[in-house]
């Protein structure tokens, strides 16, 4: 069993991996930058080391100086969590020439999965239903007439190194392809330093549905069911639920075989996502798959009580997953809320800053992966997500009232925060029932604006109102003193009514 790891990440991220170190017996290291010095990973770890100034590319992105650190301080695996250098291919190159275990993959199923071109044809040949396109890079206005005549419109151009929506463009119109093949191209180079892209069928309202799977060096692969992924605001995440309220027990069943299907076309280990787009009539297409531990992960181990970065820890240290598919069941069900610092009815603007109180939610079936405490500031620097809230319930129900209780009692002073807006989302009647797809924040962006809105005048009205009874409060009580001075000669009574009048 590793001994030590180097956990090549900060944030809630780095605290969660350290959590499972702490309870396997294994050392813990913590890296960070400037902004860092004062960061929860850097307290909770065993040991911590700078790496550098507060910008990603010459801290966290600093590949050479990670595993420098790692082996001054006598780590034998380095965990990357997720971002960062996490799906970097020559990250993990350069950790297993360095003599050090990369708890993920191996490099060569980064490289496939990671280029959205390969990933297609992988997946092709290996009998996994992906959307219609093409299997080859697009690169002038012919070919994107050619495809788009097979297919038809609409269509979205997508940068075959990208993800997070960059390099991504949907055309309606014939008279946009040419111009969004080269802004998709543009933004592909200035993002990825790679230009290229490729077209889908556009899936019109579709629901975004990944599985988790786990794979071992020894040919066992497993899927831990399906989380539905599709409250998104520009193919940003927000909240995540398990299990889908969308997909029936027998789609649940195809997808989890075709996710296994598609690890083990790359002969995978360790922890997985395959990303699946489903449309309107519950048909399902591969859309990618994410070599790394997801921020989302939590709601999969709340109903199937495993923890995913132990058994990361067993894969890595070349031992078999701890259990079996038929051993592995969805029990009650489970939500998660990223709670960012930012400010969703100014645009989304980030809010870094101080935070001057901070009190968490608790009580039965919460959870909370967080990073923040009072006091600390938050930089500018990197995501805004300071905190994700999981709440689990018997049922659906239960979970979003547990998950309504948990934002209600979650309270943060200094900084803005998305807790109003995802409460508005919880009380929002299509959620409830679970009738949504990616589209939701988008169709309800208005409604969720305006409660917000009427909710804020509200409160503008109550603090009216008690203003104006502390003041009637006030009055009384001047009055009274004043009625005992006009009538006794007391100069300490005196002395009281003129500092009531002050404070008025």
């Amino acid at each position: 069993m590793i001994k030590k790891v180097l956990i090549a990440n900060r944030g809630e991220i780095a605290v969660r991996v350290a959590r499972s170190c702490h309870e396997m017996g294994i050392l813990s290291v913590a890296v960070y930058s400037d902004s860092d010095r004062r960061a929860m990973h850097v307290r909770y770890a065993d040991e911590a080391y700078y790496i550098g100034p507060s910008p990603s590319r010459e801290s966290y992105l600093n590949g050479d100086k990670i595993i420098e650190t790692a082996l001054k301080c006598g780590a034998d695996a380095i965990h990357p969590g997720y971002g960062f250098l996490s799906e970097n291919a020559e990250f993990a190159r350069k950790c297993k020439s360095a003599g050090l275990i990369f708890i993920g993959p191996d490099p060569n199923a980064i490289t496939t999965m990671g280029d959205k071109i390969t990933a297609r044809q992988t997946m092709i040949a290996a009998g996994v239903p992906v959307v219609p396109g093409t299997q080859q890079k697009v690169v002038d206005a012919d070919a994107v007439r050619k495809i788009v005549a097979e297919i038809g419109l609409p269509i979205i151009i997508k940068a075959s190194a990208g993800g997070g929506g960059k390099g991504m463009r949907l055309v309606r119109k014939e008279s946009d392809l040419i111009s969004s093949l080269k802004m998709a191209q543009s933004e592909a180079m200035s993002s990825f330093g790679d230009d290229t892209v490729y077209i889908e069928k556009y899936v019109e309202h579709p629901h975004h549905i990944e599985f988790q799977i786990l794979a071992d060096k020894y040919g066992n692969t497993v899927h831990l069911f399906e989380r539905e992924c599709s409250i998104q605001r520009r193919h940003q995440k927000m909240i995540e639920e398990t299990p889908s309220p969308f997909i029936t027990p027998e789609l649940r069943q195809q997808m989890g075989e075709a996710a296994v299907k598609a690890a083990k076309a790359v002969n995978y280990y360790g922890a997985g996502t395959i990303e699946f787009l489903v449309d309107a009539d519950r048909n399902f297409y591969f859309l990618e798959m994410n070599t790394r531990l997801q921020v989302e992960h939590p709601i999969t181990e709340r109903v199937t009580g495993i923890d995913l970065v132990k058994e990361q820890f067993r894969v890595a240290s070349d031992l078999p997953i701890s259990f079996k598919q038929e051993e592995v069941y969805q029990h009650g069900h489970a939500i998660e809320c990223r709670v960012s610092a930012e400010d969703p009815f100014n645009g989304f603007m980030p809010s870094p800053g101080l935070i001057r109180h901070i009190s968490e939610p608790n009580g039965l079936g919460l959870r909370t992966d967080g990073y923040v405490y009072d006091g600390y500031e938050i930089p500018i620097y990197y995501d805004p997500m300071i905190t994700k809230l999981i709440a689990w319930g018997r049922t659906r129900e239960e979970a979003i009232e547990r998950m309504k209780r948990a934002l209600y009692e979650y309270k943060i002073t200094g900084v803005k925060t998305s807790i109003r807006f995802l409460k508005r989302i919880m009380d929002n009647p299509d959620f409830r029932k679970g009738n949504y797809n990616t589209h939701f924040i988008d169709e309800h962006i208005d409604e969720l604006m305006a409660v917000a809105s009427k909710e804020s005048k509200i409160f503008k009205d109550m603090a009216v109102i008690a203003a104006y009874f502390d003041y009637i409060t006030k009055m009384e009580k001047v009055a009274m003193s004043d009625f005992t001075v006009t009538h006794g000669t007391d100069n300490w009574k005196n002395y009281g009514l003129k500092k009531n009048l002050q404070r008025i």
